[in-house]
């Protein structure tokens, strides 16, 4: 999609934007979606226009189309009556849902990172879990879940033995992907642990041929000045909501449950 770039007053950096509200929508305009039905397919529990990844290894769900009515009663199928699920980037939901909470998100986009090495950063895996799970209990960096840590790398920096710091991959649409879970322990701040984890992260996703991005919440200013100040762009605005879905199921047949992988491919039906 073509892209134009203005300046904000009071800004650090550009917002780019789409240039044509008529143009193919952007891959990263859905970039759950796209994530779920592209190189992060393994992971997807999918009903139809919806999707999601098993609940200890994400919370993102998606819609194919969230103008479509069907994939919200897709939603409501994959993930079960009366359940608060969160969807990103959608308008109010219909009637029978109820929107539990809204967060006025913002998607930043590599146009300038300076992406190098860190030498003192180490690859985080399973075992590393626990201590993972404690930073970001500690940092509240957004969510981490157990099985978080398979969706790509994750790097992490140690102080006397202990976590200190760490970022790593979630999202991962066709040709982009995105730097997550940033957090510094807040006794080590200043020392500029993110931004290194941040260029060191990047290293890995510009050897395959992707480009970063990431989201933050557009209340965390000083967040997206940092990302701004080390070639990060504003893209786009997004909103994070929480909604609850229909308390009671449809008197349609539901669909059937949700598939996995080829089997999920060859089985899959619409209502």
């Amino acid at each position: 999609m073509p892209l134009s770039v203005r300046k904000l007053t009071g800004r650090v950096g550009a917002v780019v934007e789409g240039a044509d509200s008529a143009a193919a929508p952007h891959v990263l305009d859905n970039p759950a979606w796209a994530a779920l039905t592209g190189p992060h397919a393994r992971f997807a529990e999918r009903v139809g226009g919806a999707a999601r990844y098993p609940v200890d290894v994400s919370p993102f769900t998606a819609l194919e189309d969230p103008a479509d009515p069907r994939c919200w009663d897709d939603l409501a199928a994959l993930v079960g009556p009366g359940t608060v699920t969160p969807v990103s980037g959608v308008p109010d939901p219909p009637a029978g849902w109820e929107s539990v909470q809204s967060i006025q998100g913002v998607q930043l986009v590599d146009t300038d990172l300076r992406a190098e090495p860190a030498p003192e950063a180490a690859l985080l895996g399973p075992d590393d879990v626990p201590e993972m799970l404690d930073l970001v209990a500690r940092t509240q960096p957004g969510p981490y879940l157990p099985r978080t840590v398979e969706l790509g790398t994750y790097l992490g920096i140690r102080d006397r033995g202990r976590l200190i710091a760490m970022a790593g991959e979630r999202l991962h649409p066709p040709g982009w992907t995105e730097i997550s879970a940033v957090c510094t322990d807040p006794a080590h701040r200043g020392r500029g642990l993110a931004t290194r984890l941040i260029r060191a992260v990047a290293v890995g996703i510009r050897d395959r041929g992707d480009t970063p991005f990431l989201h933050t919440s557009a209340a965390n200013t000083g967040a997206i000045r940092l990302y701004e100040s080390i070639g990060f762009t504003l893209r786009r605005r997004t909103t994070f909501r929480q909604v609850r879905t229909p308390d009671r199921e449809t008197e349609q047949p539901a669909p059937p449950a949700a598939l996995h992988g080829t089997a999920r491919a060859n089985a899959e039906v619409r209502r």
